[in-house]
């Protein structure tokens, strides 16, 4: 199936979820909005013409004032491919989770939640899996101040022409 098929499926399947075909992108996919994000994926994952047991990739992105959570899926029965956005606000950064739908979601939500600060509620493990449970802010988003130190180790970056130079203390 095409990802217009799967989204045509998707949209007679469940009607009244405001599902939307992206077509602006390299690959089309269907932005979910997150009230519907769970169901819509146990249906994807359960319904005999989806299929789609595996999650390949779960990444946490951020477009201006939004923050978007893009899910890669594969079917390896029917051999197809669909991805879904779903999509939250900095000011409420918080999706539904879906780790109990794929297992490998696990890992790929709290990598989404320690750089990007996307809380994925339900979640059954939401801790930091990158940096130090300690760490300030998330080292993905845009407006992200770097630390200079943390536990009085310096941060700062040498680069080798210091090293050189002699100018590292």
């Amino acid at each position: 199936m095409t990802n217009e098929e799967i989204f045509e499926y998707l949209h007679s399947s469940f009607p009244d979820s405001g599902l939307q075909l992206d077509e602006n992108v390299p690959v089309p996919l269907v932005v979910v909005p997150r009230e519907h994000l769970a169901k819509i994926a146990k249906f994807l994952r359960d319904d005999e013409k989806m299929y789609f047991e595996c999650l390949m990739c779960l990444s946490g992105i951020e477009m201006g004032d939004e923050l978007h959570t893009v899910y890669n899926l594969y079917s390896m029965k029917h051999e197809h491919k669909v991805s879904l956005r779903c999509i939250a606000t900095k000011e409420d950064p918080v999706m539904p989770t879906v780790s109990s739908i794929w297992a490998t979601a696990d890992w790929h939500e709290r990598e989404s939640y320690d750089l990007m600060g996307i809380t994925y509620e339900g979640h059954p493990d939401p801790r930091r899996i990158l940096c130090p449970d300690d760490w300030e802010g998330h080292p993905l988003r845009k407006d992200y101040e770097p630390q200079k130190e943390w536990h009085g180790i310096p941060l700062e970056a040498v680069l080798p022409e210091d090293i050189k130079k002699g100018d590292v203390k």
